[in-house]
């Protein structure tokens, strides 16, 4: 049975994805190793479900779409730089969000209690971060000790403007040596219900 890589994400606005672009620069000049996010690849993930079977989308889809339609759009704002786990051991370096991060975890925990409730999905065992991820630190290089820590707390504060969060997407994901790609499968629009009360 053919399986598909799924996961549920948010997309961003392009002076989002330029702004993290503008900070990328920035922070490429570090003595470390790091795979980069392609601006054009970045999205506020959900939920990552993995390799589901294919029969399975249709009804992921039909899951995303009811609940996304209870809630109203709104504004996230991202501001903030940091690593996981944290800046001093960095390992996914991220912008955090501000404004909305209270609608997207409440919509994130939605979405995450019907999937395991309607469709048997483990729900996440920590605690959701609403995060840009915008590179992965492959190793820090001999004489940049601390340098890349440096750089995130420079940028502490950095300002990526907002996104509208109008739309949850459901993508399918495919890996190749030129780096992965993203194909949406459904998009599911907020606050559809309570304009049809």
């Amino acid at each position: 049975m053919p399986r598909i890589r799924t996961f549920i994400a948010v997309e961003i606005s392009p002076s989002v994805s330029g702004r993290a672009g503008e900070l990328i620069d920035k922070l490429r000049v570090a003595a470390a190793e790091v795979n980069w996010v392609h601006t054009q690849h970045m999205h506020l993930t959900l939920k990552f479900l993995g390799d589901v079977p294919d029969t399975e989308t249709p009804d992921i889809c039909r899951v995303v779409q009811r609940v996304a339609a209870d809630f109203e759009p709104f504004e996230l704002t991202f501001r903030g730089v940091g690593a996981f786990p944290d800046t001093r051991r960095p390992r996914t370096l991220w912008i955090g969000a501000e404004d909305g991060a209270d609608e997207i975890k409440a919509l994130q925990s939605a979405l995450d209690e019907a999937l395991k409730t309607e469709l048997g999905f483990a729900q996440e065992p920590r605690a959701f971060q609403p995060h840009l991820t915008i590179g992965r630190v492959k190793r820090e290089l001999p004489g940049g000790a601390g340098d890349l820590a440096h750089l995130l707390e420079k940028h502490a504060l950095f300002d990526a403007d907002l996104t509208v969060v109008d739309e949850v997407v459901t993508f399918a994901s495919f890996l190749s040596h030129k780096g992965p790609t993203h194909d949406a499968m459904s998009r599911a629009e907020l606050g559809v219900a309570r304009r049809g009360e």
